[in-house]
């Protein structure tokens, strides 16, 4: 399976995929579940996910 996100930053993901908004919306009200799908969506890892749930405290 191709990678259609390869090289792209988690900022140029959410960006080109127009979930930017849905994700901020969920970081606002700290719904980890949501951040999670939505970065799922964005072919990340759980080795990548893991940490920014961290960083964003959730």
């Amino acid at each position: 399976m191709d990678n259609k996100y390869a090289g792209m930053t988690v900022n140029e993901r959410l960006y080109v995929s127009s979930l930017m908004s849905e994700f901020v919306e969920a970081v606002d009200k700290k719904d980890a579940e949501k951040v999670r799908f939505i970065l799922e969506r964005v072919e990340l890892t759980e080795e990548s996910i893991k940490p920014i749930l961290e960083k964003l405290g959730l």
